[in-house]
């Protein structure tokens, strides 16, 4: 796929990391697209593995990874807010060498989780709190509230986490008040404006 060559051509760091996963993803007969800025990886319209380059390492990401046993102990989750992708990192290309056999085992046993039609049990927004500095906001505007409840879960808790991961009430309270406007406008967090 262009789209996949082109992203490989341009990567400085990773490059014979990535060609090598893509090769072993093929070889699964995977389906080759670009998503997300990354080539992913799909057996019948379903995502299975993403490839990723970070600064320390690179990855291979599987979608519902959670659902996969992992019988050689390799999946991280990448934050405990990921709730079904994990990764396997590596750090050279002979690591992926040696566990080329493993790896495509565990893309194999995607794939079967795909056939097979297994979800994720995702946890509800409304597991999630609500942060003190937030429900504040929403007593004194209830506009906000109303619009924050009318974005969808993913949106909602994409708020809620961000929000959240602030250690300091101040930090809380300032996420908030430059969050109001997307908010308001039906937006997520990372939602670019069109």
């Amino acid at each position: 796929m262009e789209k996949v060559n082109q992203y490989i051509e341009k990567i400085k760091n990773w490059k014979d990391e990535s060609i090598l996963l893509r090769e072993i993803c093929l070889e699964c007969s995977l389906e080759e697209d670009f998503k997300w800025m990354h080539p992913c990886y799909t057996f019948q319209g379903k995502n299975i593995v993403l490839i990723h380059g970070f600064k320390e390492y690179c990855a291979l990401l599987f979608h519902k990874g959670a659902l996969l046993n992992d019988v050689n102990n390799l999946l991280i989750q990448q934050t405990e807010n990921v709730q079904s992708a994990r990764q396997i990192r590596f750090r050279n290309k002979q690591e992926i060498i040696d566990l080329k056999s493993v790896i495509k085992a565990y893309v194999f046993e995607a794939i079967e989780v795909e056939k097979a039609g297994l979800e994720v049990k995702m946890k509800k927004t409304s597991e999630y709190g609500i942060p003190q500095e937030l429900d504040e906001v929403f007593k004194n505007n209830p506009e906000l509230e109303t619009a924050f409840y009318n974005l969808t879960p993913g949106r909602q808790r994409g708020y809620l986490l961000y929000f959240l991961q602030a250690k300091q009430s101040k930090t809380r309270i300032s996420r908030i008040e430059k969050s109001i406007p997307k908010i308001l406008e039906g937006q997520g967090l990372n939602d670019r404006e069109v």
